[in-house]
């Protein structure tokens, strides 16, 4: 499968953005999905999942209360809305899929990533 996030930009703190991940292929429905994201000097971290029908989802505690993850499999896209933005969420966004059924927040399990998507939160 391949992806393609998009969304991203510049927006002062307490702004929102939405990204979006366009997903190739016809088998989305059966990929766990799962946003990450990389700060300058920083390890990529987990920020949210979505199992792959989207009745579970998990969160970084640092963004719990502000971002929301969801997906719409008819479309092959999964997003993430980004509310009450800090200038500590300024990153590259990427997004991942997973074959297992399983949804894990380590990185390493997920198969297969987009090419990021820049957002920078300015104070």
């Amino acid at each position: 499968v391949q992806l393609q996030a998009s969304g991203g930009g510049l927006v002062q703190a307490g702004g929102s953005l939405r990204l979006s991940c366009a997903a190739s292929g016809r088998t989305f429905s059966s990929y766990v999905m799962g946003w990450f994201r990389q700060a300058p000097g920083k390890e990529r971290e987990f920020v949210a999942a979505i199992s792959r029908s989207g009745s579970r989802l998990y969160y970084a505690d640092s963004v719990k209360g502000r971002f929301a993850i969801s997906r719409d499999n008819a479309k092959n896209t999964v997003y993430l809305q980004m509310n009450s933005l800090k200038p500590e969420d300024t990153a590259v966004y990427y997004c991942a899929a997973d074959r297992d059924t399983y949804v894990s927040t380590w990185s390493r399990a997920y198969d297969y990533w987009g090419q990021g998507t820049q957002v920078t939160v300015s104070s």
